[in-house]
């Protein structure tokens, strides 16, 4: 229950040792977890609705499906996610764009919910496929729509795993090589991709910014080497000198924001590509502690939906969970790699501080070395922060992009 580096206690508390009550069952996960935010539209239920998914849900526990790994977990969701499509051609080509949007939207968050904990079979590769089918349908009855595009992964090397860069671009209204917008460069995380953050593109708009989302290395289609820790810094580049090449990016207003997964991506990013970032927002981060076996054994049973060290195995390229286990901090942790020590842009650290997946530590772990930085955590919450720690987000990023000249 303490902190190897320093002997105290984890923050987390009694929790630490917990084994998370939804892990029970599929029964478990819908009751005690997904039900409600399900019946909110809350993540990781956003876009979608109630009635969408708990047939799906009684399906599965009255089936005794409990592995969202596997297959039969995402065979049950396809059926509704494909009617949900067809209601949505069928609204559109009778000329309710309204509707159908809202419909290929519904189709998209159950494409999500099929697809999780993480893309590891051909058929989840399907509904990821899928998903994107149907956002870009959606995205193009969007005011301002999104656009699907590749690019060169130029700073890539014989190991990455791909020479494009797949990447969603959304540009305010009068973004032009006159008149270049502020942007977010939106690193995503370990479950969310990129048709998943429709609500933070339009806060970008509505401040007038444009946003680049990209998923990051070892998830989804991201082309960066999943076993290198220093691939996510050639992907960078590359996104960052194709956007100046563009002109419609206002390049010294350039905030990096990482979530979850994708938290580490930006607090590295914030170092090893200062000079080109005008901030960075690392949220629900994991920089050192949590790749740690003394963290791990324990966050794997916590606030993941199902055991988080397949996925996490998978992210980070190990052939098993041992050797996950045995090396990811030597391998990966910021401050065994000395990346911490650089000096970097503006940095926001944020999350709860009853964060079971990443804990708290590694954020403030961060005050520790090389530049200032800054911070809002949240009493008692969990991974994210969430609900409030966007309206933390937004207002400073505001202020960094007045501040930069």
């Amino acid at each position: 229950m303490t902190d190897p580096r320093t002997g105290s206690r984890w923050i987390l508390g009694n929790k630490f040792d917990q084994v998370y009550p939804h892990l029970e069952s599929i029964n478990a996960l819908w009751t005690k977890k997904w039900e409600f935010p399900a019946s909110r539209s809350l993540y990781p239920f956003h876009d979608g609705k109630y009635e969408d998914f708990a047939p799906i849900f009684e399906a599965l526990m009255k089936k005794s499906i409990h592995d969202g790994y596997s297959t039969e977990y995402t065979a049950e969701f396809l059926p509704t996610c494909e009617d949900l499509v067809k209601k949505a051609d069928a609204a559109v080509a009778e000329g309710n764009k309204e509707q159908g949007k809202e419909l290929y939207l519904r189709a998209c968050a159950v494409y999500r919910i099929a697809r999780f904990p993480y893309i590891n079979s051909p058929l989840k590769e399907e509904a990821y496929s899928a998903q994107k089918k149907a956002y870009m349908k959606a995205s193009a009855l969007f005011e301002r729509p999104i656009e699907d595009i590749s690019i060169p992964h130029t700073a890539g090397i014989a190991s990455d795993e791909g020479k494009e860069v797949p990447l969603y671009v959304r540009l305010p209204k009068g973004a032009s090589k006159s008149s270049p917008a502020p942007a977010i460069l939106l690193m995503c995380g370990l479950d969310g991709h990129r048709p998943d953050n429709t609500t933070r593109s339009d806060e970008f708009l509505a401040r007038g910014w444009a946003s680049v989302i990209v998923d990051i290395p070892g998830t989804a289609d991201c082309p960066a080497d999943r076993r290198d820790p220093s691939s996510p810094d050639r992907l960078w580049t590359s996104i960052l000198d194709w956007m100046a090449a563009q002109g419609t990016f206002d390049m010294e207003h350039v905030i990096a924001w990482g979530l979850s997964a994708g938290g580490h991506n930006a607090i590295r990013a914030a170092h090893t590509h200062a000079d080109r970032l005008a901030g960075a927002v690392g949220q629900g981060a994991g920089t050192h502690h949590f790749f740690s076996r003394a963290w791990l054994e324990k966050a794997k049973d916590h606030e993941y939906p199902w055991t988080a060290l397949p996925a996490l195995t998978a992210k980070f390229g190990y052939p098993n969970e041992e050797a996950f286990l045995d090396n990811a901090q030597k391998d990966f942790s910021l401050v065994e790699l000395g990346i911490v020590n650089k000096p970097s842009t503006r940095l926001l650290l944020i999350n709860g501080t009853h964060d079971g997946l990443m804990p708290i530590e590694d954020s403030m772990l961060m005050m520790e070395y090389g530049s200032p930085k800054e911070a809002r955590f949240f009493t008692g919450l969990l991974h994210m922060g969430y609900p409030p720690a966007n309206g933390s987000v937004y207002p400073w990023m505001e202020g960094v992009m007045k501040s930069v000249k």
